[in-house]
This record gives structure tokens, C-alpha cells and sequence, in this order.
């Protein structure tokens, strides 16, 4: 597939030059396969809810991102922007500062979302945010329990939330992999789903029943994806890693 345009492409950016830096060299190594109706909004913010099973999956779906038309951002702790030179590239390139607060963002895999937001309606950008909040610990790559931070987001802003799922990085670098396998040359496949339909959720009291419905809507949104890349259908039960940890534990 062709990178496409756009007008948030076109202004120029601190992602001209990432750009230039970085896909070159991606190139050689990855090749994208796109499913026919992947899209993105060509303006206004979204929220990209996608898998998550290498470390390499975010340069992964930031470049997926930017072959849409849309320039990637995602949320990065507060206390990176601090840090010289690094920090203003993270501004520069449009990167949200989140402050992160113990308790509050384990449970829900992102703190202050209306602040969150409120950035990325004034930019008319998108984020990309991992509702899993971290790699997946389903043994065959499956997405597991979903954490609330995303749906959270969506819900407080209006921002639309769409589904994403791709497939092939755990080729380039294995789950925990502390290395890439650059040749030969990857194929990831990716899908962009529909903004997911958040009528059933509207007019409600946000708490936590709530929460918990509708990030289990988006788990199964993002689980229908990744099956139709892979061909296979999905465990009739999600990983819970708390589940799992109380089963490890009982065994001693």
C-alpha cells in the first residue's frame, strides 16, 4: 500500500524529520498489509485502541499511522518531557504528557483522561493508546483483559474510539525480545476497524459497571480483528492475568 496524504501530514512537523530518520530503514525490514476498509479519520482527533504483544508494536503502528495520512502520537509519562533534548523532540513531534499517579493509572492504564483529551481536541489529533497497558501475557498472543483508560477517554470526551489489531511484529522481535530479526523482510498485517458504536453507553452514569462493559465491547472489537488476520478464532475465554496469578500462587 502507498503512504497516503493528508493535510495533518502535509504541516510541517518535528515528523517530517522522524519521518525521514526512521522509515527509510523500517522500510528494508517491514512491508505493510493493510485489510481493504482500513481507514482513519482524514482530520479531528480519535482514539487507536490496538493489540499489544511486542515492544516493538508501537514504531510498528506509529508508522502504520502515518502510512494512513495521520500523524502518531501517544501518551508518555510527564516526567519525560523533562529530560533535555528529548523532552522537546516529545513536543515537538505532539506527544501528550500524562501524569501518572500509583493506584489510579494501574487500574486504569491512564490517569487525568479529561486533560488528555482536552489536548488532543485542541490539536485535532490522534493518540494511540493500549488498552491492554501492556504487553499481553496470553500464552498464544491473544489480547487479554482490558484495562479502562482508553474506553475512559472515549467516553468523558466524545472522542471517537476505533479498534485496531495488527500482525507479524512478534515476527521482527519476539515477545520480551531485547533484539530485532531484521531479514528477511516482514509482513504486518494490519486492520483498522470502525469507530466503535458507544450509543448503548450514552445518557448512562460513567462508573465502574460501565467502564467494565463497555472495555470488554472494545476487547471483543479488537479480538474480531486480530482473528480475521490470523485466520483463527480466539480462546472462548480471556486471559486474566489476575485470574492467573491466583492460579500460580494456589499450586504452591
Amino acid at each position: 500500500m502507498r503512504s497516503l496524504s493528508g493535510p495533518e501530514k502535509r504541516k510541517p512537523s518535528m515528523f517530517w524529520v522522524l519521518a525521514s530518520l526512521t522509515l527509510p530503514a523500517w522500510s528494508l525490514m517491514v512491508r505493510y498489509r493493510f485489510t481493504p476498509n482500513s481507514k482513519l479519520p482524514k482530520t479531528g482527533p480519535f482514539i487507536l485502541a490496538p493489540n499489544h504483544f511486542s515492544e516493538i508494536d508501537p514504531i510498528a503502528m506509529g508508522a502504520a499511522v502515518w502510512h494512513l495520512g495521520r500523524v502518531p502520537r501517544f501518551l508518555a509519562k510527564e516526567s519525560l518531557f523533562k529530560i533535555p533534548v528529548f523532552g522537546w523532540m516529545l513536543r515537538k513531534s505532539g506527544q501528550i504528557p500524562v501524569e501518572r499517579a500509583g493506584a489510579v493509572m494501574r487500574s486504569t492504564g491512564l490517569d487525568n483522561p479529561l486533560s488528555s483529551a482536552s489536548k488532543l481536541i485542541e490539536s485535532q489529533g490522534g493518540v494511540i493508546v493500549y488498552p491492554e497497558g501492556t504487553l499481553t501475557r496470553d500464552p498464544d498472543l491473544w489480547p487479554m483483559r482490558g484495562k479502562s483508560g482508553a474506553v475512559r477517554l472515549a467516553l468523558e470526551s466524545g472522542i471517537p474510539l476505533i479498534p485496531a489489531a495488527h500482525w507479524g511484529t512478534q515476527e521482527l522481535m519476539p515477545r520480551y525480545g531485547k533484539s530485532i530479526r531484521p531479514f528477511p523482510r516482514k509482513t504486518i498485517e494490519v486492520a483498522i476497524g470502525d469507530p466503535m458504536d458507544m450509543s448503548e453507553f450514552r445518557d448512562r452514569h460513567i462508573d465502574q459497571r460501565l467502564i467494565n462493559e463497555a472495555t470488554t465491547k472494545l476487547m471483543n472489537e479488537i479480538t474480531k480483528l486480530l482473528e480475521g488476520l490470523r485466520g483463527e478464532k480466539a480462546p472462548p475465554e480471556r486471559w486474566d492475568p489476575s485470574k492467573h496469578q491466583q492460579n500460580e500462587t494456589g499450586r504452591f
